[in-house]
């Protein structure tokens, strides 16, 4: 059976470290078709693979050992979401082009001329009998680049509209923006904490994974004090090229900050945490998209109701929806756009924008592990 050039699946796994995302997708062969999504599915991580995941964001003992079977389970979780998806649509895995997988960052330090996306690709093409595409940032910072964000360049080829500027905001642990210029410019970068630290405060006080739409957010009051310090953050005032993730906000960086207001209630916090996911995304569209007509969210953070109403009250009359209103599911964006990334390899085809990631210049992302 041969293989259809134009089927390829992508597997996200990003930093909020909730599972696997995956798509099957079939892109179009021609100019002006839309891609054809087959199959979705989430492959939830346990506890104990998460917690592993966490502890090696930072200095450890035995840290190699310690990645490298990390690396086994994260190759075996991934092709159980391969199976899923093949199993959905009786695609048999000889049709399947190649696979495009992110890896789960465990260290970003673009200022030292590294990146750490952990994964075990050979064992991934090894389980699924399909060639895999992965390490798609090591190229870019190899070229003097941050090596993210990443998915400004899919955000560009699905939802750019000529004669129109919109920004397209993914929230997932981190926030980050795709400025889709007018003139068919695109720039962005993280702008800061998405769900990251929601997530973090939620989990330790509640012993939930996330808030749930926001709902214990919605229940506190926003600490004015406490949010202009969280805004003091330096990396906030970078001018970009820039990037960011849990090796700057951790819950080690908030309590930190919460030294200064020990009677702030845990609720409050959370509200505050919301409205600073919120103020920093916005403050960036407003600094650097002045003339955006709308604005698009994907990841996680598009279904957290108190956040978007938070997001629309500080836009005015910016027209705010989720890439859903384009055609696209809200979650299934950074899978879609890591399976768009490994068609690129294939092409020969740069993945990077290097006026986002700060690179030399566009660079073909991505290394290939054959079946």
């Amino acid at each position: 059976m041969e293989k259809n050039t134009s089927t390829f699946i992508g597997l996200m796994s990003g930093t909020s470290l909730d599972g696997v995302d995956g798509v099957l997708v079939n892109f179009p062969e021609h100019g002006g078709e839309a891609l054809q999504l087959l199959a979705s599915a989430h492959q939830s991580f346990s506890p104990e693979l998460k917690q592993q995941a966490l502890a090696l964001q930072q200095a450890g003992t035995n840290e190699i050992e310690r990645e490298a079977l990390l690396a086994n389970a994260l190759a075996r979780s991934y092709a159980d979401c391969v199976a899923t998806l093949l199993a959905a649509t009786n695609c048999d895995a000889r049709q399947v082009r190649a696979i495009g997988v992110h890896g789960q960052t465990i260290r970003h330090r673009p200022d030292l001329g590294f990146t750490r996306q952990t994964n075990n690709p050979a064992l991934l093409a090894e389980l699924t009998g399909i060639d895999v595409i992965a390490d798609f940032r090591s190229r870019d910072i190899a070229a003097g680049g941050h090596g993210a964000p990443l998915v400004p360049a899919f955000h560009r080829a699905m939802f750019g509209q000529p004669g129109r500027c919109s920004v397209v905001v993914n929230i997932g642990g981190i926030s980050n923006i795709s400025i889709l210029h007018a003139d068919g410019r695109t720039t962005g970068f993280d702008t800061g904490p998405g769900n990251v630290l929601m997530d973090g405060w939620i989990h330790q006080h509640q012993g939930l994974a996330y808030d749930e739409g926001g709902s214990w957010a919605e229940q506190g009051q926003i600490h004015t004090a406490f949010l202009a310090s969280l805004c003091s953050e330096t990396y906030l005032q970078k001018i970009p090229p820039k990037s960011t993730g849990r090796d700057l906000f951790h819950l080690s960086w908030l309590m930190d900050k919460l030294v200064t207001f020990p009677d702030i209630s845990a609720v409050d916090v959370q509200a505050s945490l919301c409205a600073f996911t919120a103020q920093t995304i916005v403050d960036a569209i407003q600094l650097y998209a002045p003339q955006c007509e709308a604005v698009y969210v994907c990841g996680g953070g598009a279904y957290n109701v108190k956040l978007m109403r938070s997001l629309q009250a500080l836009l005015g009359e910016i027209h705010l929806s989720s890439t859903d209103s384009l055609g696209i599911a809200a979650n299934h964006v950074e899978a879609l756009a890591f399976a768009w990334l490994a068609q690129r390899f294939q092409l020969r085809l740069a993945g990077n924008l290097s006026e986002v990631t700060g690179a030399a210049g566009e660079r073909i992302l991505g290394a290939l592990y054959p079946a």
